[in-house]
């Protein structure tokens, strides 16, 4: 050996070093056996053994020191959580994973009862897995918590499932089987003589449970009960406090309602002389009552159709009504414990409104009469005076001298709808108001006509026709929640600036539209918005302009544009694709080149044409195209 046997403290000196550096209890075998595999005299391997069982001795008090004093850590930084106590939850947390780690345990958890439900229930779980054991109640006396809390003793198993101490039931056995556990401590959380709950430490594994851990997880569990008792005379002291700060808080507010509703009076009395909005009503009354005041148009059922405001959730409703008819609703947002005097200005405030609304839709209506006599005049009148036509657009705010499209509209009800005729009446009126809303917002004119509505729109830069009637169809669809079906004509341009023409100009620009919703319905289309470019040579039937070169551009325009680019004859393919039935073996007869090329061109024309180019529906437009491509081509030369 590397030491002088001889020397004094030879034999307790590794051992030293053992113990300086915690080494392992396998480690302090190791200078006994190098001594005996030297051939050392028995008197020094008596020595290095004695030596070895005072380092294990003191190894296992310094380790009974050490692990006390984590205990009393533990102890006293619960006890510190105590003094500062602010969340309950999380004292129990640090209470349950202080145990879990001291104890070294798995999993550890708490469960506290329930004496209005009978039973108990899970509140804290640390190193848990399963959902279903997180969640599980125990009824009284049952499993090994109920045995804790009958007897207000510890008890611990070594094997749960083997133990009969206690009554097993199917919930609990599944519950805990889920989490994987096997030995487990519980010990009780007593306050006074009432057992409140019961704390827990277990294992996947079966263990024992030497009794200094018991004390430890008791010594936890009385932390937790005063932790528990503490926060319930702190809740009851801010609940003492509060009522007595809302007793005071009524006496200070009581004096102050009075001067709120005069205020809300004398704010509401103002608006209505100087001619404010509902809006305008929302916000003063949103300021007299220190809420959140909204008007939402509707028709909210009964809620307050009697004249007096109800709760709905925390929000407040108002209706507001006139002659039977709901017109919407105040609501005030954010107020449950509502004054009844502040109450019944929010009452007062929803009849100021429906008379703010009764005179707006009164001067609406007026309006919406005066655009569509004037829209009348534009499509029946040819004697009328243009420039007093353009005069009377200018005082509605719609220009005369600007592009624009006629838009006829239709509420399409299905087939297999019936309705009265006061039911239809009621259908054509309420298109009439869509459409007269739609056009005011977009500085046009609208008027009922023919069972259905007519807008004149100015066309707006980037527009088309057939934009304009699909976004119609869809605005107007969406506020009717019906089908309605728009057809648009070709631009009019500024027909205004024409004297004897002005009215034949609007008049055959509504008979297009008229023709191009009679067009979609036999399509199937309706409830869509289309003028005639958007439906193939069927638009050259509609169309009274006759936009044979647009439809030529729009259906082969791609095609001749190659040709023209590329010096190729793919329309000369084309018309002898068709010519021989959509044969390509004889259209390449005819056109004396290899099939593959054919096979190549026709390639090249679905590429621009698109893939459905053969359908029976374009392949007819396509060959009226070529037909009319062909004759100007003709008469051009």
């Amino acid at each position: 050996m590397s030491h002088d046997q001889s020397q004094p403290g030879y034999a307790e000196a590794p051992y030293l070093e053992l113990l300086a550096r915690g080494a392992a209890a396998e480690a302090y075998d190791r200078p006994l056996l190098l001594a005996r595999a030297e051939g050392a005299a028995p008197e020094v391997l008596a020595a290095l053994d004695n030596g070895r069982q005072l380092a294990l001795r003191v190894g296992a008090e310094l380790a009974e020191r050490r692990r006390r004093e984590a205990e009393l850590s533990a102890l006293v930084e619960t006890a510190n959580d105590l003094a500062g106590l602010r969340d309950l939850d999380a004292v129990l947390r640090a209470i349950v994973q202080r145990a879990r780690s001291l104890l070294g345990t798995e999993v550890a958890y708490l469960c506290l009862n329930d004496p209005a439900a009978g039973d108990t229930y899970m509140r804290v779980t640390e190193g848990s897995v399963s959902a279903r054991f997180q969640q599980v109640r125990l009824g009284m006396g049952e499993g090994l918590g109920g045995l804790v809390a009958q007897t207000a003793r510890p008890y611990v198993t070594e094997s749960y499932f083997d133990d009969p101490r206690f009554e097993h039931t199917p919930s609990i056995d599944s519950a805990v089987r889920d989490e994987g556990l096997v030995a487990i401590l519980g010990v009780p959380l007593t306050l006074g003589s009432q057992i409140i709950g019961v704390l827990f430490a277990a294992d996947r594994r079966a263990r024992v449970f030497a009794h200094e851990q018991v004390a430890l997880l008791g010594s936890f569990a009385a932390h937790a009960a005063v932790a528990i008792d503490t926060a319930n005379l702190l809740s009851e002291t801010r609940t003492a406090l509060a009522e007595l700060e809302k007793a005071n808080a009524i006496i200070r507010d009581h004096s102050g309602v009075i001067e709120r509703a005069s205020d809300a009076h004398d704010r509401l009395t103002e608006l209505v002389l100087r001619g404010g909005g509902v809006h305008d009503v929302a916000g003063a009354v949103s300021e007299v009552l220190d809420g959140d005041v909204e008007f939402i148009e509707g028709d909210f059922g009964p809620a307050g159709a009697d004249g007096h405001a109800v709760r709905r959730g925390e929000d407040w409703v108002a209706a507001v009504s006139a002659g039977g008819e709901q017109l919407g609703a105040l609501v005030l947002h954010g107020s449950p414990g509502l004054d009844p005097v502040d109450l019944r200005t929010l009452e007062r405030a929803a009849v100021v409104t429906s008379l703010l609304l009764l005179a707006r839709r009164s001067a609406g209506e007026a309006e919406q009469r005066v655009r569509g006599e004037l829209l009348d005049d534009l499509l029946d009148a040819p004697d009328r005076d243009p420039h007093l036509l353009r005069e009377r657009a200018a005082r509605l705010r719609a220009d005369l001298d600007a592009p624009h499209v006629v838009l006829a509209a239709r509420i399409d009800v299905p087939a297999d709808r019936t309705g009265t005729v006061d039911e239809e009446s009621a259908d054509r009126q309420r298109l009439w108001s869509a459409a007269s809303h739609l056009a005011a917002t977009r500085h046009g004119l609208a008027a009922a006509r023919d069972g259905g509505a007519v807008l004149l729109l100015p066309l707006q830069p980037g527009d088309t026709p057939a934009a304009l009637a699909r976004q119609c169809a869809k605005q107007l669809g969406g506020a009717l929640h019906e089908h309605v079906t728009v057809g648009a004509s070709a631009p009019v341009d500024a027909p205004a600036d024409r004297t004897a023409t002005v009215a034949y100009a609007y008049a055959y620009a509504y008979a297009e539209a008229r023709r191009c919703i009679e067009a979609l319905r036999l399509l199937g289309r309706s409830g869509e918005g289309a003028a005639a470019q958007d439906l193939g040579f069927l638009g050259l039937l509609l169309a009274d302009t006759g936009d044979i070169d647009g439809f030529v551009r729009r259906t082969v325009g791609e095609v001749v544009s190659y040709d023209e680019r590329r010096g190729t004859d793919l329309v000369r393919t084309l018309n002898a694709y068709f010519a021989s039935g959509m044969s390509p073996a004889r259209t390449k007869d005819d056109l004396h080149v290899h099939v593959n090329t054919v096979a190549q061109r026709l390639d090249r024309i679905g590429r621009l044409l698109g893939p459905d180019w053969q359908s029976p529906s374009r392949a007819l437009e396509i060959q009226l195209a070529l037909r009319l491509h062909g004759l100007s081509s003709a008469i051009a030369r």
